[in-house]
């Protein structure tokens, strides 16, 4: 597959929604969390998504995107 038509695929990977409730940290772990998203320019909901990907891709997993098909390159996940 050329790399136009690998790009032209994860434009059409369908974005889903994942939802998230009752996590539960101690007051340090949350100034922690909310300055480092702070710093970032992220919401506390993108910072982890982030995390959990680069956990992800990390131990081996193969995925587009995070919140938009590419975010991560193949050179990353390698």
């Amino acid at each position: 597959m050329s790399i136009i038509a690998a790009e032209q695929h994860r434009a059409r990977e369908q974005i889903v929604n994942i939802m998230l409730k009752g996590g539960r940290v101690t007051a340090t772990f949350r100034a922690a969390l909310f300055d480092a998203t702070a710093r970032e320019g992220l919401s506390v909901n993108e910072f982890c998504l982030k995390a959990a990907a680069e956990k992800l891709l990390s131990s081996g997993r193969h995925f587009s995107g995070v919140f938009y098909p590419g975010d991560f390159s193949e050179a990353r996940s390698a």
